[in-house]
């Protein structure tokens, strides 16, 4: 029979840093749930990546920086926020804890860090809203059903979420081995609050010899340009698309009104062998030309992530995984905990590189390998 330790009462000393809060994690959260939080893609190549991308950075500080006043303050569409650091969406939280979205929007405030809620969450936003003393966006999936999504929409302005944003990325779900050999499934009691009532997605059911998925209407159903567009008349929010891999797609997005932009491959749980997000950070940076707000998340585990992504052109990050961890772990104070971590590294670090604010990081933070020619290909 399987072994699932209850939630700790009390962080234990040594958890001092993400990597620490993940097998606290694991021991609370039955195998099926843990594949599930865990696991990406086919044989995760992506998922890997996401984290060595990062590994691979090389930081080139500066010296002896005037640090007086120094601050991480930032505004996103109206809102300050203390650090630009903030809770990615993900799915059902009440998998790794009861108290579900609630522990994690509870760790949030106290941490003073942004939340991005899941159209898929466990506990429905308005609920969440009422709760939160911190701003929240609402992530949206287009549903088959507009008029459902355009409920939702309207749900999510009522109840005071301050953007949306539209994950581009996932018309269909990866190909996730890892859940499937665990045989995952989502326990009783557990559901996607927000899209109760809402017809079921289309099943293939195609047998073998049979097309699996063109010509279905999960095919036909799948979000394209034009919804852009609809959504945009439906809603007074801000939009950010979350999944943008390429320059082009920045490009097109801002002509039809995008507001941000977040660079993401869904942590690596949708299309296995995408670069990481942070490799195609730069292009897309360099597209975007600070027009919209440009985020990105995927991978980012230590606040020295968190530098390098904005000395390549993030405004901010979103941290999706670690929160988890953290509240599997410990309710809300471990999401408060995972978080403080988080920017009181990014902290040090801009101490340690010289940057007295989030505008004086830029890319010649970041050092590269020598050329052919044996000139570093270090940007000044």
């Amino acid at each position: 029979m399987e072994t699932i330790l209850p939630p700790l009462q009390a962080i234990p000393a040594g958890t001092v840093a993400l990597a620490d809060y993940e097998p606290l994690a694991q021991a609370r959260m039955s195998a099926s749930a843990w594949a599930y939080v865990s696991g990406g893609a086919a044989d995760e190549l992506t998922l890997a990546d996401n984290i060595a991308a990062f590994r691979r950075l090389r930081l080139m500080p500066r010296v002896l920086a005037d640090l007086r006043g120094a601050h991480t303050r930032l505004e996103l569409f109206g809102d300050t926020f203390e650090h630009p650091i903030l809770v990615a969406p993900t799915a059902l939280h009440r998998l790794a804890h009861e108290q579900g979205e609630l522990g994690s929007v509870i760790g949030a405030a106290a941490a003073k860090a942004g939340m991005v809620v899941s159209t898929e969450s466990s506990i429905d936003l308005e609920f969440i809203a009422q709760s939160a003393q911190t701003p929240l966006w609402f992530q949206l999936y287009l549903q088959a059903d507009r008029g459902f999504t355009r409920d939702l929409v309207q749900r999510a302005e009522a109840s005071g979420y301050r953007a949306l944003v539209l994950t581009v990325d996932a018309p269909i779900n990866g190909v996730r081995n890892r859940e499937q050999r665990a045989g995952f499934a989502v326990p009783a009691g557990i559901s996607a609050a927000n899209l109760q009532g809402m017809q079921p997605a289309a099943r293939t059911g195609a047998g073998v010899g049979d097309s699996p998925l063109f010509g279905s209407r999960m095919a036909d159903d799948a979000a394209r340009w034009s919804d852009l567009e609809w959504l945009r008349e439906h809603t007074r929010l801000p939009i950010l698309l979350k999944g943008v891999l390429r320059a082009d797609d920045a490009q097109r997005a801002i002509t039809q009104g995008a507001a941000g932009i977040i660079v993401s491959n869904h942590g690596g749980r949708t299309l296995d062998g995408v670069p990481a997000t942070v490799d195609v950070l730069p292009a897309i940076a360099e597209a975007v030309q600070g027009r919209i707000p440009l985020l990105i998340d995927g991978g980012i585990r230590r606040g020295t992530d968190v530098l390098k992504a904005l000395a390549l052109g993030a405004s901010a990050v979103l941290v999706g995984r670690p929160c988890l961890h953290g509240l599997a772990a410990a309710g809300a104070a471990g999401v408060a905990h995972v978080l403080h971590i988080l920017r009181a590294e990014f902290e040090a670090a801009m101490m340690l590189a010289g940057c007295p604010t989030l505008a004086a990081i830029d890319r010649s933070l970041i050092w590269q390998t020598p050329d052919a020619s044996g000139r570093p290909r270090h940007q000044a």
